[in-house]
């Protein structure tokens, strides 16, 4: 069978992607090898924010005597959670396979693989058929990176070790959680275990939490959670991970000293790579790079006809990054000149509260060599946010370029999750801060501040 796509992977960037070229008129196939949405709608993105949702009205309960409102007996059912995070799972699952139908998309559930070319293009096979396209777009996504540590791997295999997968699975919480990693996956793990009363320590080998945020907004968050008693051990790097299912040890190796901590569950979240083993990509000549495919800003690859988008591609392992790489690929397909803008694309940590950003920060901006001016302002100045927030001590940070252009925009505090994306237009469109000045921005809220601060620069 012949076609004129054929789409590896079901994720954000290949279902996105197959919709968009079916609609233009491409035949289209598409291979999932388990259920369409990949890791995002499955086991990442929306199963967290679910459980992440039910912890946040939990703590809304705990804490309603600050706003007024006594709320006695709140207790949360982990069990429920679950539930409803299937629920939420299976109705958009359910949901991208009705947009394939729609699209006229084909779909085959099955584990594929490039064998070659030939005079009609390239050929895939699957559960034993082999399929011909023109042009292929490779979307294989990744898969949790498990380091070698000693004992993990028989830890895992126990039910002592789990990563982001099994986790959002799991029927009865830990009363201690150790979370390998403090970055976006284990801090929002973190959150919620926390939230649920789970006593939560976080080891992790950088000498801050998550990754390359700012480093006064990334110090905000944790001093937030330190708060309410997660504990943080930073500079710390694992030595060994041993135990069965409800109990055993995480070793571990801090300023100089050998430590040993007991729980009765570790999530190991130390990052992703991309999924690129098994696919036949040696079958063609493309060309990878510690593991994942080299891409251009267009998504080609270094094989003529060949595209590929979202994880697999190592560069910005985000949903919306998919989503874009994808449409941009299928642009160029169609002779539609498309790139994708990396300096504008927003990252969110949905934990309470949340921490958005998007483009340079000050220290990423210097070693690039550019001129900068960093300029912060509390949302303390935002009357919603004082009125919605008792004690809250968030802040947007601006980083603008030598021409007065926003490069920059970081935030911790209340919708940083959807205030963020017009910052990311900002930077996007090279926005000068005399344009943002002549923004006319809803009141009260709480990203009216961006615009506020701007006449102070």
């Amino acid at each position: 069978m012949t076609y004129d796509l054929i789409v590896m992977g079901g994720g954000p960037a290949g279902y996105n992607a197959a919709e968009r070229a079916a609609h233009s008129g491409m035949k289209t196939l598409l291979f999932e090898e388990r259920a369409l949405g990949g890791v995002c709608l499955n086991e990442g993105c929306i199963p967290t924010k679910t459980l992440l949702y039910s912890a946040k009205i939990l703590d809304y309960a705990h804490h309603g005597e600050a706003y007024g409102v006594t709320v006695t007996g709140a207790t949360l059912d982990h069990s429920k959670v679950i539930d409803r995070k299937n629920k939420v799972v299976h109705t958009l699952v359910s949901g991208v396979g009705a947009k394939m139908k729609g699209a006229g998309v084909t779909v085959v559930n099955g584990t594929a693989s490039i064998t070659g070319k030939n005079a009609e293009g390239f050929t895939v096979a699957c559960n034993g058929e082999t399929y011909t396209a023109t042009k292929l777009l490779i979307c294989t996504g990744s898969s949790a990176a498990v380091p070698p540590i000693p004992g993990l791997k028989e830890s895992v295999e126990a039910g002592f070790a789990v990563t982001n997968r099994e986790i959002l699975d799991l029927r009865t919480p830990p009363k201690h959680i150790v979370v390998v990693g403090g970055g976006v996956i284990g801090l929002e793990m973190a959150s919620y275990f926390n939230s649920i009363g789970a006593e939560v320590t976080v080891v992790e080998m950088m000498d801050k939490i998550a990754g390359p945020t700012d480093r006064e907004i990334s110090g905000i968050l944790q001093k937030n959670y330190a708060k309410r008693g997660v504990k943080f051990l930073l500079g710390a790097k694992v030595a060994a991970i041993n135990g069965k299912a409800g109990n055993g040890t995480v070793e571990y190796e801090l300023n100089g000293k050998k430590e040993s901590l007991a729980c009765d569950l570790v999530l190991v979240s130390v990052g992703r790579r991309a999924r690129t083993a098994g696919i036949g990509l040696e079958t063609v000549g493309v060309l990878m790079e510690r593991g994942a495919i080299v891409t251009d800003e267009c998504s080609r690859t270094s094989v003529p006809g060949i595209w590929a988008a979202g994880d697999v591609n190592g560069k910005s392992m985000l949903a919306h990054t998919a989503y874009r790489e994808g449409e941009v690929a299928i642009n160029n397909m169609l002779g539609k000149k498309d790139r994708v803008d990396y300096r504008a694309i927003p990252a969110v940590i949905y934990t309470n509260p949340e921490v958005g950003t998007v483009g340079e920060t000050k220290e990423s901006a210097e070693k690039a060599g550019m001129k900068v001016t960093e300029h912060t302002i509390s949302l303390r100045y935002s009357g919603r946010y004082i009125a919605e927030n008792e004690s809250g001590d968030g802040i947007v940070k601006i980083i603008v370029g030598e021409h007065r252009e926003i490069v920059g925009v970081h935030m911790i505090g209340s919708y940083a999750s959807e205030i963020i994306y017009g910052a990311a237009a900002m930077v996007a469109k090279k926005e000068r801060v005399d344009d943002v000045r002549k923004l006319v921005f809803p009141h009260p809220t709480v990203c009216e501040v961006i615009r506020e601060e701007m006449f102070s620069i």
